[in-house]
């Protein structure tokens, strides 16, 4: 199916009942591109009162959807899932003006979230269904059964790191399950979410059942606190997360999802096959710009293979890390998604560097030709530093790779948990009965055995500790954006009473 996105796309990024409109707000912020740096629009931020406006018409558009078969909402979803993919390159092309990544890691987003759109449309009828229950007495005089129903009007607030994919994770599973949705993206990476109301209305989607409002702290806060939002599902940094959690509590009581930060671990042992490990190693440091929760910027390496690995990983990325228009088929490093965070990222590697680590390789700012003006820093590898540093204490979220040496198992295991984050982390050694014993073992929502970063929409995504509760993905996703109802039925024409 066709589909065309307006050529003024970033002078209408908000998206109420059914319509790219400007939105309305007393305050601006801009909107840029991180790959050439520039300025290309102003987006209004939306008060508490455009806020309530907005969810009140989610709420009215709730029931005609939320009333629909889960055979009826599917096929809405399918429908926009195939508009996805008949318009991938266009979608992916947008998604790099958005947030700076290179062409063919947004390719693979948009096509993840077609998949996403279809799982959660598919397994909708099947995990949703109630159960039955038969009660004393026997079923022919009392049984119980239980109903699945949709909460009503959902929040969310995404992230700027995967603007689409991220955005399909929460609205899937929302509209799969018959809810409305009032989404809030980050104002760093404004425009994907906006794109995804104009394919889910083409495809057949009811107006007002997904609403986008565009805005910083204060929007955010009007949505987690609105008494007609029923769930609130964020992705972001955990002093964010904090914030979320208490708005969410403040005047009434909702369900959160929070999908935190992370610091996260890859451990290498020296029985480890060192090429597939250093392949790892550059998954859980380099893809996206470094901008990846899940990323392992502490890589643990067994001594006995530590000179061969980092010279490996140094040799490595000085080939294969070309930086480039993210819009170039062969560009592998793009853009960070603004100055800001990129000076950030620079920061650490100068922290790293006063506190006794030695940059291998990059760690500097870059100015590729033709968009010399971008936010691009060249990947950072890091050795020589202890676990109390700054930089291995704290998330970078950028491309900053930090080579940790360890002797032994036990220690490895100590220092890996020794973090207040729990989201994700690695273990590579040809002794599987070694990887399935730490795994277990590891205070981390996901565990990458002789892989990294892995990703399937059927498996659930999730941290531990301060990374967050609640789980992206998977049928768990799909019935926490439901709310169950238990129904007793007398089949009897009498009742009798205890008095």
């Amino acid at each position: 199916m066709s589909f065309s996105i307006p050529s003024d796309f970033a002078s209408e990024l908000y998206f109420i009942n059914g319509k790219r409109v400007k939105g309305e707000g007393e305050q601006t912020f801009p909107v840029y591109e991180p790959r050439s740096g520039a300025v290309v629009g102003q987006c209004p931020t939306a008060s508490p009162a455009v806020v309530d406006s907005v969810v009140r018409a989610a709420s009215a558009a709730f029931p005609e959807w939320g009333t629909k078969t889960e055979l009826e909402r599917a096929a809405v979803l399918h429908k926009a899932a195939t508009i996805i993919r008949d318009n991938l390159e266009e979608i992916a092309r947008a998604e790099v003006r958005c947030n700076g990544k290179p062409i063919y890691e947004a390719r693979v987003d948009i096509a993840s979230s077609a998949d996403t759109l279809d799982y959660m449309a598919g397994i909708a009828p099947a995990v949703l269904q109630g159960d039955s229950m038969d009660l004393p007495g026997g079923p022919l005089t009392r049984f119980a059964y239980t109903r699945r129903e949709p909460l009503g009007v959902v929040g969310c607030i995404g992230a700027w790191n995967y603007p689409f994919q991220t955005c399909m994770w929460k609205v899937a599973p929302a509209l799969a399950a018959g809810n409305a949705v009032v989404y809030k993206p980050s104002p760093f990476a404004p425009a994907s979410p906006v794109l995804l109301g104009m394919i889910l209305t083409a495809a057949g989607l009811p107006a007002g059942v997904y609403q986008v409002v565009q805005g910083e702290a204060e929007t955010g806060q009007a949505l987690c606190e609105h008494p007609l939002i029923r769930k609130l599902s964020f992705t972001g940094s955990v002093a964010t997360g904090q914030k979320v959690q208490q708005a969410c509590a403040s005047k009434n009581i909702k369900p959160v999802t929070l999908e935190l930060g992370g610091k996260s671990a890859l451990v290498i042992f020296d029985d480890s096959e060192v090429k597939s490990a250093v392949a790892a190693a550059m998954l859980a440091n380099f893809l996206n710009q470094g901008q990846v929760c899940t990323n392992a910027t502490r890589v643990f390496v067994q001594r006995g293979i530590l000179e061969e690995f980092t010279n490996d990983l140094v040799k490595e990325a000085n080939e294969k890390l070309v930086m480039g228009d993210p819009l170039n088929d062969d560009t592998r490093v793009g853009a960070n998604i603004n100055e800001g965070h990129l000076n950030r990222i620079l920061g650490y590697v100068e922290s790293a560097k006063s506190e006794g680590g030695t940059v291998l390789r990059g760690g500097v700012r870059a100015h590729p030709a033709g968009v010399e003006n971008g936010f691009y820093l060249e990947p950072a590898i890091i050795s020589g530093l202890n676990d109390e540093s700054k930089a291995v204490r704290e998330e970078i979220f950028g491309a900053c790779c930090l080579i940790l040496p360890f002797e032994t198992e036990e220690e490895v295991i100590r220092r890996v948990n020794n973090t207040s984050f729990g989201l994700a982390a690695g273990v590579f050694s040809k002794n599987l009965a070694r990887c399935h014993r730490i795994a277990a073992q590891l205070e981390a929502g996901t565990v990458f055995c002789n892989s990294y970063n892995d990703t399937e929409v059927n498996v659930p995504f999730g941290g531990f500790k301060n990374s967050g509760h609640g789980r992206e993905n998977c049928p768990d996703t799909l019935k926490a954006y439901t709310q169950t109802k238990a129904i007793y039925v007398n089949v009897q024409d009498s009742l009798e009473h205890c008095f």
